[in-house]
């Protein structure tokens, strides 16, 4: 297993931030994950799409957490099974899986209803050495 110091962790983040730049969208899916950040959407139900205001992000010792997310209201329902983040030229930076627990985002319902306001109000992206 890799193990990174906090140095390496956080410069692994700085790359991603940078990366990411300003004007990045959250996306909230149901369906399944496809296999990997490069594998296109097909039948997946964008559930909502929300703003991340200004930079993607800070790090603090390899651990990255997530600029401000702005609430939005969900334009379908369905059951919220993964999430993709999106660079504002709307090229892909990650996807991870959501669920009530053990998931790469935790959220309290998965349960999404149309015209449902949704909001992050934390989130962070802990790197290596978990």
């Amino acid at each position: 297993m890799l193990e990174y110091s906090n140095a390496t962790r956080h410069a692994q983040n700085e790359g991603l931030i940078t990366y990411a730049g300003t004007g990045s969208q959250f996306n909230l899916y149901s369906g399944t994950q496809p296999a990997n950040a490069n594998t296109a959407i097909t039948t997946q139900v964008l559930l909502v799409s929300m703003p991340i205001a200004g930079v993607f992000g800070t790090d603090v010792d390899g651990t990255l957490t997530l600029g401000s997310v702005a609430p939005a209201n969900a334009t379908a329902s369905g059951t919220a099974s993964f999430f993709r983040i999106f660079k504002s030229d709307n090229s892909v930076i990650m996807d991870g899986s959501v669920g009530l627990v053990s998931a790469d985002l935790i959220l309290n319902t998965v349960s999404i209803a149309a015209s449902q306001s949704v909001d992050i109000t934390a989130g962070t992206i802990i790197r290596g050495n978990q």
